[in-house]
């Protein structure tokens, strides 16, 4: 038992970079309910709530000596990302907004902020993005995959999403790491925007697709292909199947048959004896 365990420690030794997973999923809690979902004693001191800001730049350099970044980069990568907020609190408001327009069952946009998956699924990804252009190892991973656990809609960091983005239900929605959407693009859920298949030779190829500005996909489409575009202002209808480009202002749908059975009663079931 002792050998075992000495090989256990061993093994996570030599795996260099760790992370507190804990605290990934800490900072971007309570980084989307600072800015969101607010306390009413943050909403009531403005100096109450720069404290708490300050507590999250703290928590991110903490998070970044954990990756073994020395401190002087630590600082500068805190720095960069906490410039980089405000620019994505306003993207997100935007998102919310597009959310509020195309939804009948939203009120209010505080529904949205509280209780929609798909809209805390896009702000921590939104988050993660910017993490990964700064070239952060694992956490914009750890982030993503976090929200997937918690909503089912698995968005990779890398991917580029555009302003007005829109995902009602989210459940069972996969965005590949390489797609690259547009401006008000609205997704349902169960939808992929994947590879066409799947090489380790292929990390650093566009694999998936391209969605144009003012895009909508129904639910259960998948949208396949580094080369497949959507053009712009077109309409996917639900579970269909694409591996080549769309003009723009198209509509791909299912053609369903219905097929009447005449007045005469079913047969008999037949009774199988096992």
């Amino acid at each position: 038992m002792l050998d075992f365990l000495t090989t256990i420690l061993e093994n996570n030794r030599n795996k260099g970079i760790y992370p507190n997973k804990k605290k990934s999923e800490i900072f971007v809690k309570k980084l989307f309910h600072t800015l969101f979902t607010p306390n009413q004693d943050v909403l009531n001191d403005v100096i109450f709530l720069k404290k708490e800001y300050e507590k999250l730049k703290i928590l991110l350099y903490e998070i970044f000596i954990e990756l073994n970044i020395n401190k002087k980069n630590s600082d500068t990568l805190t720095r960069v990302f906490f410039q980089e907020v405000p620019n994505i609190y306003q993207t997100l408001i935007i998102d919310a907004n597009a959310i509020l327009k195309s939804d009948p069952a939203a009120t209010i946009i505080e529904e949205i902020f509280l209780s929609y998956p798909g809209f805390f699924a896009t702000a921590l990804y939104r988050i993660a993005h910017q993490l990964w252009i700064q070239k952060i190892p694992i956490i914009p991973r750890l982030i993503t995959e976090y929200a997937h656990s918690k909503t089912g809609v698995d968005i990779h960091a890398s991917a580029t999403i555009g302003e007005a983005f829109a995902i009602d239900h989210g459940t069972g929605i996969v965005i590949g790491s390489s797609t690259e959407i547009g401006d008000k693009v609205k997704i349902y859920q169960g939808v992929t925007l994947g590879a066409i298949y799947v090489d380790k030779k292929l990390a650093n190829t566009k694999r998936h697709p391209t969605i144009e500005d003012k895009v909508t996909i129904y639910a259960g489409a998948t949208v396949l292909g580094g080369e497949t575009i959507i053009g712009h202002d077109s309409v996917l209808g639900g579970n269909v199947w694409v591996t080549k480009s769309i003009p723009p202002f198209s509509i791909v749908y299912q053609k369903n048959e219905i097929k009447m059975r005449n007045n005469s009663p079913f047969p008999d079931p037949i009774n199988y004896m096992i």
